[in-house]
């Protein structure tokens, strides 16, 4: 029997997971995220099954994310310091299941280490993508670039520069929707599953775009995106720790 969708729990600037039981521990550093805004209708059918689209005012957007992943691990152990630490460039979509959760649904994830994109792929079905990449700060500026190898299109790509600017004190209501999301939508086998996740508090940056030659976003199924990101924001990043999956839940249909 289907449920009746619960509303859409508040967005919050801290994790609504007062304590999870670590699946996986890592840590995102120098991220550099862009957004451009997208209607709901356009990106629906890219979604799990059981999710819709997470939206703000009526508006939904697509997020490229260029980051540099630290020290995976595996329940309580210490992360991995070769394996584990690579650049990562994702495309994703918001999503929000019947439960109300709002989470991330991965279109792609780039990444420059072989063997974690083999197992991702293989073992929990993440569309991992194998890249030659970089990440370099120098002074005030982040460069970050990836040039896909397999499994393709081969030769996808993206080159973000983006000025680091000052520390955003107060974010805004849209800040908080576009980088505080406590879990992620995906499928897994054939069912739709929810991965909670729990870090400290966002440390934002103003973003000022100097560069920005990507298809990523194309290569992940989407339209290429029209004119510039409404928001480039940047942060030195956060350790996170990701639960248990759990099931979504349907989404009644009309």
């Amino acid at each position: 029997m289907l449920q009746t969708p619960r509303p859409p729990q508040s967005i919050t600037a801290d994790s609504p997971h007062l304590e999870v039981s670590p699946l996986l521990t890592q840590s995102w550093l120098d991220l550099a995220f862009l957004h451009w805004a997208a209607d709901p209708a356009d990106v629906a059918p890219l979604l799990p099954p059981g999710t819709v689209p997470d939206t703000l005012h009526g508006v939904t957007y697509i997020g490229l994310v260029a980051f540099r992943m630290h020290r995976v691990g595996w329940f309580r152990l210490p992360g991995v310091p070769y394996l584990g630490t690579f650049p990562e460039t994702n495309v994703r979509l918001y999503s929000v299941d019947a439960h109300g959760r709002r989470g991330v649904v991965f279109r792609s994830l780039d990444a420059s280490r072989l063997i974690p994109v083999a197992v991702a792929r293989a073992a929990f079905r993440l569309p991992y993508m194998w890249s030659r990449m970089s990440i370099r700060r120098d002074g005030d500026v982040l460069t970050c670039t990836s040039t896909r190898r397999w499994p393709g299109p081969r030769g996808a790509h993206s080159r973000i520069a983006l000025r680091i600017g000052d520390r955003v004190e107060d974010p805004s209501e849209l800040e908080h929707f576009l980088t505080a999301r406590w879990g992620m939508h995906s499928t897994f086998f054939g069912r739709s599953v929810y991965l909670p996740n729990t870090h400290p508090r966002w440390p934002l940056h103003r973003g000022e775009l100097i560069e920005c030659d990507e298809d990523l976003v194309r290569a992940a199924g989407l339209a290429e995106p029209a004119g510039e990101p409404v928001s480039v924001l940047y942060s030195p990043g956060v350790p996170v720790q990701f639960g248990r999956p759990a099931r979504p839940g349907g989404i009644p249909t009309p």
